[in-house]
C-alpha cells in the first residue's frame, strides 16, 4: 500500500514530542546543568534551528518539558485506576500507582528543577507554578477517586504525595533500602483509617 505522508501538524507534533521526551531523559541522566539545548537537540535528532523556533531557552524547553510529562503520568495514572477491578482495594491501588509515578525518570527529572530553581529566580517562579499546578491535580483527583473523603479529603492527598515523595528520595540513594516496602504498607493501612468505611475496603 502506498505510505500515507503526514501532515505538516502531524510531524510538527512528533517533533516536539521527540525533543520534551529527549530533555526529561537528559534532565534524568546527566542532572539540569550538565543538560544543554545542543545536546537535547542532539539527542531528539532536531536541529538547532526547529529547536529554538519551538522553545527559545533552556528553562522553556525544561519546564514544558517536566509538565508534559506529569500531565502525561496524570493521565496514566487515572486510566489505570479506572481499570482496576470493582472488588480492588482502591486504597492500596492508588498507593501503588502514585509511588510508580513518583519513583520514576519523571520525579528525578522534576527534582533536578527543584534544586536549580532555589538558586536561580527566574526558574523558581515557573516551578513554583508547575508544582501549584500538580498539587491541585493531585487534590481534586483524590477527591474524585475518594468522593466521601470528608475532613480526610484536606489532609490525605498531601500526606501521601509528601510521604512518598520523601521516600522516593531514599529509594534514590538506597534502591534496596528494606524499610521502603514497610512504609509504602504502613501507608496504606493509614489509608484504610483515614477514609471513611463506604471507600475504603
Amino acid at each position: 500500500m502506498p505510505r500515507v505522508r503526514r501532515t505538516q501538524e502531524e510531524r510538527t507534533a512528533a517533533m516536539r514530542a521527540r525533543l520534551l521526551d529527549a530533555t526529561v531523559a537528559c534532565l534524568f541522566e546527566r542532572g539540569y546543568a550538565r543538560t544543554t539545548t545542543t545536546l537535547i537537540a542532539r539527542r531528539a535528532k532536531v536541529s538547532r534551528g526547529a529547536q529554538l523556533h519551538h522553545f527559545r531557552t533552556k528553562e522553556a524547553l525544561v519546564t514544558t518539558a517536566v509538565q508534559h510529562l506529569f500531565d502525561q503520568r496524570t493521565r496514566e495514572f487515572l486510566d489505570a485506576f479506572a481499570r482496576l477491578p470493582a472488588s480492588a482495594d482502591r486504597i492500596s491501588g492508588a498507593v501503588d500507582l502514585l509511588w510508580s509515578m513518583i519513583s520514576g525518570p519523571t520525579f528525578y527529572a522534576w527534582l533536578e528543577l527543584l534544586v536549580a530553581a532555589r538558586t536561580d529566580a527566574r526558574l523558581r517562579k515557573t516551578v513554583t507554578a508547575i508544582c501549584a499546578r500538580f498539587v491541585d491535580v493531585v487534590t481534586s483527583t483524590f477527591h474524585a477517586l475518594f468522593p466521601t473523603a470528608g475532613a480526610a479529603g484536606d489532609v490525605a492527598p498531601g500526606f501521601a504525595f509528601a510521604a512518598l515523595q520523601g521516600l522516593a528520595l531514599d529509594h534514590m540513594v538506597i534502591p534496596e533500602a528494606p524499610h521502603i516496602g514497610l512504609v509504602i504498607e504502613r501507608m496504606k493501612l493509614l489509608g484504610g483509617i483515614l477514609l471513611p468505611r463506604k471507600d475504603a475496603p
